[in-house]
């Protein structure tokens, strides 16, 4: 009997031991799971909340522009990322100590969350086709433009040294061509804007709040295609000296300040009437000396006023001076013609040409009638723009396309506290938990609107 109770005390001491054992694993399977629990439910939580801040982006931006961005200063024109957080706990975060960790703005890096989202839609809207159309065209427009500025030189020394020859005929017109060309070559029924800006109020012109940490960027958004995507964008959404998108905008010619990036209307489309001056005074005058008939015309007047002036020796001198001028007449017509919003060819023949010899020296005169007619295998005003563009560098084009952004929100749309350095593209979030008897959690969280 002794040894019976021996035996089951033993086996009662063991299940019991065993019953310990059982009950503490059970606790610690509960344990872990009320842990890993805690920790999804705390993940839920932070991804919750942070896909809920994103969800506030700016309206507007998005529907003016197709662009994604949380407006950070949540209406107030400071930015503050104070706000961020507490709207982070509005939307289930509370309790949990976050940081932001990394925070990208819309104007970080030269505008790189700008132009990428940009260039994400336009992808989706534009035919390659045209892209490389734009490539090809832009190619020879540096090199034209850097002659047509030499031979420009080279007309006003030689109408210094031998203006003399032909003064009597072209008074009017050298008058006008040295007095500026705005006057010279905006057509008779074009309404100058008088409207300008301040440059140090501008996104370009002042010190941004900057973001801070590395965010995973486009590859190739600088390429060629890629820029062109980007003009047509700009093209797409602000006006130019032809087309007007909105009585309320602070530029009427946005084009021709993103390209030129001047405090006024008027300056502007003075620098890009020089610019398109320069290259279609090249390509005219490159017509005409490679051309029998008009060599022959102005060969013709030439020895005319050589007779008059019993200066046959100055026949040469004079015919090389009415082919300049001649070279700089059409080009200015080609300028009427876009300002009316009609195309011009690129390259000119004798089919397309539109000054006739007679009516040069009537250009600035009261008989000036020419506005110049509508090539349908020529381009338009906004297409010769989009290559004076490829030839600028990303960095401008793209913080001049966000000034008018922020100036079109502001006055456009009267949302007076927008700013576009207040908005933010990604963030990244460092959390800290607690999640059972003072055991806590940290773990990261990110979220961005993502273009690649």
């Amino acid at each position: 009997m002794q040894c019976k109770r021996k035996v089951s005390g033993e086996i009662t001491a063991f299940l019991s031991l065993i019953f310990v054992l059982l009950i503490s694993f059970i606790f610690a399977l509960i344990e872990s799971a009320t842990i890993q629990t805690t920790k999804n439910q705390k993940r839920l939580d932070v991804d919750r909340a942070i896909f809920s801040i994103f969800g506030e982006y700016q309206k507007e931006l998005w529907k003016e522009y197709e662009v994604f961005a949380l407006d950070a200063s949540y209406q107030s024109g400071q930015y503050d990322e104070n706000r961020i957080l507490d709207r982070l706990a509005y939307y289930g975060s509370a309790g949990i100590e976050q940081e932001i960790s990394e925070i990208q703005m819309l104007t970080d890096n030269q505008g790189q969350a700008f132009r990428e989202q940009v260039l994400a839609f336009m992808e989706q809207q534009t035919g390659i086709q045209s892209i490389q159309n734009m490539i090809g065209l832009s190619a020879q427009w540096e090199e034209r433009e850097i002659e047509g500025s030499q031979l420009t030189e080279q007309m006003e020394n030689e109408l210094l040294q031998n203006g003399s020859v032909i003064e009597e005929e072209a008074s009017e017109l050298l008058q006008m061509q040295a007095s500026g060309l705005l006057a010279l070559a905006l057509p008779k029924n074009f309404i100058l804007s008088n409207r300008s800006i301040s440059k140090e109020q501008q996104l370009s012109g002042r010190t941004l709040n900057g973001g801070r940490g590395s965010f995973p960027a486009r590859v190739g958004v600088g390429g060629l295609e890629e820029r062109v995507l980007f003009e047509q964008y700009i093209e797409q959404h602000f006006s130019s000296a032809v087309e007007k998108k909105s009585e309320n905008r602070t530029l009427d010619y946005e084009l021709e300040y993103i390209l030129c990036g001047k405090s006024s209307d008027k300056e502007n489309l003075e620098a890009v009437i020089k610019r398109l001056m320069a290259a279609r005074f090249a390509l005219n005058y490159g017509y005409l000396m490679g051309s029998v008939q008009r060599q022959e015309e102005a060969a013709a007047l030439a020895a005319t006023v050589a007779v008059i002036l019993l200066q046959p020796e100055l026949m040469e001198t004079a015919k090389q001076i009415i082919l300049m001028l001649w070279g700089f007449g059409e080009s200015v017509i080609d300028i009427r013609a876009l300002l009316s919003g009609n195309r011009v060819a690129m390259i000119k023949d004798d089919s397309n040409w539109q000054l006739q010899l007679s009516s040069l020296f009537l250009l600035g005169t009261a008989l000036d009638t020419q506005e110049g007619r509508d090539d349908e295998n020529g381009m338009k005003y906004t297409q010769y723009l989009q290559i004076l563009l490829l030839l600028k560098q990303n960095s401008e084009i793209t913080m001049r396309t966000l000034d008018r952004v922020e100036e079109n929100l502001i006055h456009e749309n009267n949302l007076g506290y927008f700013r576009a350095d207040s908005c933010v593209t990604r963030m990244k979030l460092q959390n800290k938990a607690e999640i059972w008897n003072g055991k806590t959690y940290q773990f990261p969280c990110k979220f961005g609107y993502e273009s690649q």
